[in-house]
């Protein structure tokens, strides 16, 4: 369960910084889903920072669209995005409004509900599979396109709040390459903007990127 002290919704300041900074502290934050069936409560234990127009793997690298408006937005909001097809994954916006910066969120702990994530996740072998990853986070807790643009700074009624949960000591966070992303910033450097839990069986394996191969 979550105490009432860590409930507390994030401030709209808190995003209202650089994604590099954002990134790492959110680590050990709540990120609390409502359901007509109850809350879903998640502690982050691993996210992506991308940046933006200096980030080649970020999707507002080439501008606004209608896919990733959200990212332009204010700081605080839900940026949702449907992927291969398949998958939703959700990021969380960052800087100030107009530099479509986000931190994708990559893998958490479910720590309240647990029982309204698992039929979500029915190839979960154990709870601590249930956000083992981007697109099972989402999936454990219900997040699709219909929820793009939520604030997740709001104290009131909300399908998503980013609450205060307990920050990871620095000591405790690793840092590394971005999981699947290719070498950037023209010089094939790969950043290390991904940030994790050490030793936290919740975070998900890191797979590098893989160029599709052409057919022939």
């Amino acid at each position: 369960m979550i105490a009432p002290s860590d409930r507390t919704p994030l401030p709209r300041e808190f995003f209202d910084r650089p994604v590099l900074d954002v990134a790492p502290d959110l680590l050990g934050r709540v990120l609390v889903r409502t359901t007509p069936d109850g809350p879903i409560a998640l502690r982050l234990t691993e996210v992506e920072a991308y940046d933006g127009p200096n980030d080649p793997g970020s999707h507002a690298y080439r501008g606004r669209t209608p896919r990733n408006e959200v990212m332009f937005g204010p700081p605080g909001h839900v940026y949702v995005y449907f992927t291969y097809g398949m998958w939703h994954c959700m990021n969380l916006v960052c800087g100030p409004e107009g530099r479509a910066a986000a931190v994708l969120l990559r893998a958490g702990e479910i720590v309240e509900g647990a029982e309204l994530a698992r039929p979500r996740r029915p190839a979960a072998r154990n709870d601590k599979e249930l956000a083992k990853g981007p697109a099972r986070l989402a999936s454990a807790l219900g997040v699709d396109r219909t929820l793009d643009g939520t604030d997740a700074c709001t104290a009131g009624v909300t399908p998503l709040r980013i609450a205060t949960g307990t920050p990871v000591p620095s000591t405790r966070i690793r840092s590394g390459p971005r999981t699947g992303v290719s070498g950037d910033g023209g010089n094939g450097e790969i950043h290390p903007w991904r940030f994790w839990v050490a030793d936290d069986p919740t975070v998900s394996p890191y797979r590098a990127h893989a160029p599709r191969r052409r057919r022939s």
